[in-house]
């Protein structure tokens, strides 16, 4: 009976995985048509899902969702520099996101954790960049890139938040 459990446990998060990278790639491909007023700033809604992910089952399934909806999609909308620029980041993003979540999360609210992945998923953009142009001066829009990471990911912290709230009635988290 215990393997019927683990069974219908492992298929609930799979399938409950699978329907957070088609709803983050949804996202994502939506967000990308959005025309950019300014050079690598946009809103990062498909970042919610990888927090709730994080919040649901734990940093390798945020890093799985984020690697696969960033890898699904450059393949529909992106470029290669694109897709250099949206796993960089993403990968300093949810590596700083999981750490602060798992051993700070007490001290700090999730808007605060969001802000703190939007700052580090700009500074990772960044020395793409710094890479590509072979010039640290870009890092001179940073504070460009600080306000924006302030605002949207105080907006993204802010959602995750009240839709947490939701899935805390589900019964279908690891822990």
């Amino acid at each position: 009976m215990r393997e019927g459990n683990n069974f219908k446990k492992n298929l609930n998060k799979s399938v409950f995985l699978s329907l957070m990278v088609a709803v983050a790639l949804g996202i994502y491909v939506i967000e990308a048509q959005i025309p950019v007023i300014f050079p690598g700033i946009k809103l990062g809604l498909s970042n919610v899902v990888s927090l709730i992910v994080l919040i649901t089952f734990g940093g390798k399934e945020a890093i799985l969702v984020m690697f696969l909806r960033t890898l699904l999609g450059t393949m529909f909308t992106g470029t290669l520099s694109s897709f250099l620029f949206s796993i960089t980041g993403g990968l300093l993003s949810n590596i700083v996101t999981i750490v602060m979540y798992k051993r700070f999360k007490k001290y700090f609210s999730i808007e605060i954790i969001s802000i703190v992945g939007a700052v580090f998923h700009n500074l990772g953009q960044l020395l793409v960049a710094a890479f590509i142009v072979q010039d640290f001066r870009i890092y001179i829009y940073f504070p460009i890139l600080m306000i924006s990471a302030l605002i949207t990911g105080y907006f993204v912290g802010l959602v995750v938040k009240y839709f947490n709230k939701h899935v805390e009635k589900m019964k279908i988290r690891d822990k």
